[in-house]
């Protein structure tokens, strides 16, 4: 032993090394983060990093527009944070990864918000100049693109704030109207009357995207029709002829298009019998029979003549309100449709072309046209026979009152004895997203473009539209049909789906299950606030004016005043000399404003970086699939051939803490607002970089409890890197041929971590983890807390304080290699942090390095392959399981306070197989499992067991510098050999 001081007198606090830091451990982000984005912004670290990676490969994250309408919520935040964190971690890879937020500024959510300001006035929006209305319009999206902005920036988002892109510029304007234009010269649009979508309440037609779903009660009804003419089903005609009547029965949950029926229709093949009930004898399906009769309160009747649906051909039925005459008094034909089934109902469907797409398509080829009685407000035509708007009665035709079984319609078909029966019925039905209210189907004059008309897409021609008759004076503007040679919009779009990279993969069901099945794109609205349809619409052809020259004057005006240029434009001076304004119909409906977002990526991306150029990724919620991601995907292949797009990643919703969908209603809405003001955007961006964002995710007090907790720990592990690498430099640093074995085992982990986190941020295609930034930040935050804090830092603390002599700074070869593997693994971490806790990952590297620069400058941390050591590996996890099994033999000790700590734990472990011998014999296993002495020994092999261990109080004393328990220790308080020689 070495002379050593007198234990009673020594004290060697002031010789072992403690790590030394002013990074705090409480964060305090909600004060800190603000100063950093104040610091971001004065150094334009944006504008810094683009210039950084000028020429380096790009990667587009195309930001998909938000309303411009009021404060961010969940679903922003959310949705603004995952596409940082990607962008980020492009730019990490060394990419130049541009991100350009931008904001939807035109339809009906910012314009109902005007409105509603209006109604607060006691003002009606159509007694107001439409400039000024539009221009109102305009100013609310300006405020709330600020707001919205600054907002978004206290995330933390990194991008061109400066200039966004707005759908509301007057570039962006002349850019959808020039692909509006498009489509125009290339046939694909045309003018024509079908149901659509319509919402009575805002007056216009909505788009698949612009309607959610509610469960309601609405009325149903059994009505009967009786049938005066059935020449293919002889024995029904002789029935009929002898005096006998007989009624078919339709049932039905919308009452009110009862007043615009136009026929019946039947299925082909199905089973239809006639029984008699109260003395009339009714006709229905064979399989419905049951609840039929069940609505009708009876339980059984006297069943007749059969007959199959084909027999029903040519026969001919009346309206229950023939009596009036005119519209009613004409015959109701049975018309054979594919769409009646026998789900529910009678098996016989009323006919309503007004008011259904499957009735107005069957109705169609037989010359039925519908009549439009109901006009946009929901209210019969004034001069409709039945139910006309003066009549007290009438009411819109979403009012359930005005539906409901003693309401007008039902009191009428039941004064005529037509009503058999009326009752409630609860269903999901489709309500505007905006208002609330129920919409309807309506049948009015639109803008469509075809999804299965052949085209030449790839190379677009001008085509003229010939005239086809829609009836009650209305004109079909069909362009191109039967003139293109290509493909339809519909296999373009379905060809380019199978082309584009869905994450999650089973995203693409949805989304191609949507364009296969979904109708004409309805692109014209009934508004004001938006780009309109600019088009001339030749009176006497009914073909819209298809000439570039004028397409091209057009486009300008627009890029000098934007929108408003349409509105106030000397239309002549747009038609030119060619042409007289008053041979033409200037159109005024509005875009669609799906079309608007779907254009973007030639206003944003193509303009930006050049034409052709496709976005690497569009990101957005599911219920995008039916929003945006198909009003580009249609839009592009519409114009370019090619989704705009090469891979599409769908996030889901954020609901509250018990999984309920988020309503101030419910009051249980958390605002990531009130969280970033209280706890930091980093707690906030943790969350969700921690979720398994495919799905829907919850939040709550617990939920962001445990995202705090996982970013203490987080930011505990860069406090301890900071204080133990206190003055570390190059030169201290050992090559990794000349580092123990547990170092070398830990550069393996990281490099396993790397290739982790390369997985989920470097596109390939055989990598199925792509952008799973849950796996990412798990495995970062496993990593720090189990490999390093749990294991690493606690094995290696007792060389970290005691093997260095702070007064002389000397250092034994053991603590520079750890030191050295410290340093290894905090620039590591402190990029892979980088994209997740921006923040934090700037306060630790200027915690470092102060004059550095920006740790978002950085690039991908430099960990080596060759670390890799598989057979080091499985070494290293046989003797952590086993130091895991010390560690669980120690505890009963604890618990029984025979040992204080595991130092005071003598540990004796007895192996059964040569290879657990050679392992555990070839470490320490002392300061491995950080116990007293640890003996290994063998009483013969039996591969069959596995070690056993034997946990005892040490009879050793302790050292009175490192604590540790040792032989050479000759009592408590005196030095080991090992503290001896460092202070030598």
């Amino acid at each position: 032993m070495t002379d050593q001081p007198s234990p009673d007198t020594a004290d060697y606090k002031s010789t072992v090394f403690l790590p030394q830091t002013d990074f705090p451990m409480k964060a305090g982000l909600a004060q800190k983060e603000p100063a950093i984005l104040a610091r971001w912004e004065e150094q334009d670290l944006y504008k810094t990093l683009r210039k950084a990676r000028t020429g380096a490969q790009r990667f587009i994250l195309h930001d998909g527009p938000p309303y411009a309408n009021g404060d961010i919520h969940m679903g922003h935040a959310m949705n603004k944070v995952l596409k940082d964190i990607i962008v980020r971690s492009q730019s990490l890879l060394g990419k130049d990864a541009p991100y350009v937020p931008g904001w939807d500024c035109h339809g009906l959510p910012i314009e109902w918000k005007i409105e509603e300001e209006y109604r607060k006035q006691k003002k009606n929006k159509d007694e107001v100049p439409p400039a000024e209305f539009r221009a109102q319009c305009r100013a609310y999206a300006a405020k709330w693109v600020d707001v919205q902005r600054e907002q978004f920036k206290r995330l933390g988002i990194m991008g061109d704030w400066e200039d966004p892109y707005l759908t509301m510029k007057f570039e962006a304007e002349a850019a959808i109207v020039k692909e509006l234009l498009t489509f125009a010269e290339t046939g694909q649009l045309y003018r024509g009357a079908k149901p659509v979508m319509w919402s009575p309440v805002e007056k216009t037609a909505l788009a698949e995207a612009e309607v959610e779903y509610e469960d309601v009660t609405s009325t149903q009804i059994d009505l009967a029709f009786e049938i005066v003419e059935a020449p293919n089903a002889p024995e029904l005609q002789e029935a009929i002829s002898s005096g006998i009547p007989h009624y078919a029965v339709i049932w039905t949950t919308t009452p009110w298009t009862i007043p615009v029926n136009q026929g019946i229709a039947y299925g082909e093949g199905i089973e239809y019998v006639v029984s008699e009930i109260d003395g009339r004898r009714f006709i229905y399906a064979l399989n419905l029979e049951k609840s039929f009769l069940e609505r009708l309160g009876k339980t059984s009747v006297d069943k007749g003549l059969g007959l199959l649906g084909g027999s029903l051909a040519g026969a001919v039925a009346r309206h229950p309100m023939h009596h009036l005459g005119g519209f009613f008094a004409k015959p109701r034909p049975f018309i054979s449709a594919p769409h009646v089934t026998t789900d529910a109902g009678t098996g016989l469907v009323h006919m309503a072309p007004d008011h259904g797409e499957e009735d107005f398509l069957a109705c169609k080829p037989h010359g039925i046209d519908p009549v439009f009685a109901v006009e946009a407000d929901g209210v019969y035509r004034a001069d409709w026979l039945w139910l006309p708007r003066g009549d007290a009665r009438s009411n819109s035709v979403i009012n359930p009152k005005f539906n409901a079984p003693d309401g007008p319609i039902c009191s009428d078909l039941r004064e005529v004895g037509a009503l058999l029966s009326a009752g409630a019925f609860q269903h999901s039905y489709p309500h505007s997203w905006r208002s609330k209210a129920r919409i309807i189907y309506r049948c009015t004059p639109q803008w469509f473009i075809p999804m299965d008309q052949p085209s030449d897409i790839s190379t677009p021609e001008p085509v003229h539209p010939p005239e086809v008759p829609l009836g009650i004076g209305l004109t079909s503007l069909i362009a191109g049909h039967g003139k293109g040679n290509g493909p339809t919009l519909r296999e373009v779009a379905l060809d380019a789906i199978e082309r584009t990279r869905w994450v999650p993969e089973r995203s693409k069901n949805r989304i191609n299950a949507m364009v296969s099945d979904r109708p004409d794109w309805v692109i014209s609205r009934q508004r004001a606030w938006g780009v309109p349809i600019a088009l001339y619409v030749n009176r006497q052809s009914g073909q819209y004016l298809n000439d570039p020259a004028v397409n091209a004057r057009i486009i300008a005006a627009f890029e000098q005043g934007g929108a408003d240029a349409w509105f106030g434009a000397d239309h002549q001076a747009l038609l030119g000399d060619k042409y007289r304004l008053e041979d033409f119909e200037v159109v005024n409906d509005i875009l669609d404003v799906w079309f608007d977002s779907g254009s973007t990526h030639s206003f944003v991306v193509e303009a930006r970086y050049g034409a052709g150029v496709r976005a690497d990724l569009y990101i957005e919620g599911s219920d995008q699939h039916r929003g945006w991601f198909q009003s580009s995907l249609l839009e592009s292949c519409g114009s370019r051939g090619r989704a705009p797009y090469d891979a599409v990643l769908t996030h889901g919703f954020a609901l509250d803490g018990q999984g309920r969908k988020m309503s101030k209603s419910l009051g249980n809405v958390v605002d990531p607002l009130k969280i970033i003001g209280e706890s930091g955007a980093d707690i906030l961006r943790m969350w969700v970089a921690s979720t398994d964002y495919f799905d829907d995710v919850r939040i709550g007090k617990e939920v962001l409890a445990g995202s705090s907790d996982a970013y203490r720990k987080l930011r505990n592990t860069f406090r301890y890197l900071l204080g133990a690498l206190a003055g570390f430099s190059q030169d201290d640093r050992v090559p990794v041929s000349a580092m123990p074995e547990l170092e070398r085992y830990m550069l393996h982990k990281l490099a396993e971590l790397d290739a982790q986190m390369r997985a989920v941020v470097d596109k390939g295609e055989d990598r199925e983890d792509w952008l799973e930034f849950g796996r990412y930040t798990r495995a970062l935050n496993d990593f720090a807390n189990n490999d390093l804090s749990a294991f690493f830092f606690d094995i290696r603390k007792d060389c970290l304080y005691c093997e260095i002599d702070p007064a002389t700074g000397r250092e034994t070869d053991k603590r520079r290699a750890y030191r050295t593997v410290l340093d290894h693994l905090f620039h590591a971490l402190v990029r892979y942090a980088a994209p997740i806790i921006p923040f934090t990952a700037e306060e630790v590297w200027q915690s470092r390095y102060p004059e550095s620069g920006s740790v978002h400058l950085l690039v991908w941390p430099d960990v080596h392959a060759a670390w890799l050591d598989p057979s080091l590996g499985q070494r290293w996890a046989a003797i952590r399981s086993s130091r895991d099994q010390v560690n669980e033999a120690i505890e009963p000790l604890r618990r029984e306070k025979r040992v204080r700590s595991s130092l005071e734990a003598g540990v004796r472990i007895q192996v059964f197989s040569p290879y657990e011998e050679e392992i555990l014999q070839s470490v320490d296993m002392a300061e491995i499992a950080i116990t007293a002495p640890v003996s290994i020994f063998k009483d013969g092999y039996d591969t069959a067991r596995t070690i056993e261990i034997e946990v005892s109080p040490t009879s050793h004393h302790k050292c009175g510098r490192c604590w540790r328990h040792l032989p050479e220790v000759t009592q408590d308080g005196a030095l080991c050999d090992r503290c001896a020689e460092v202070l030598a």
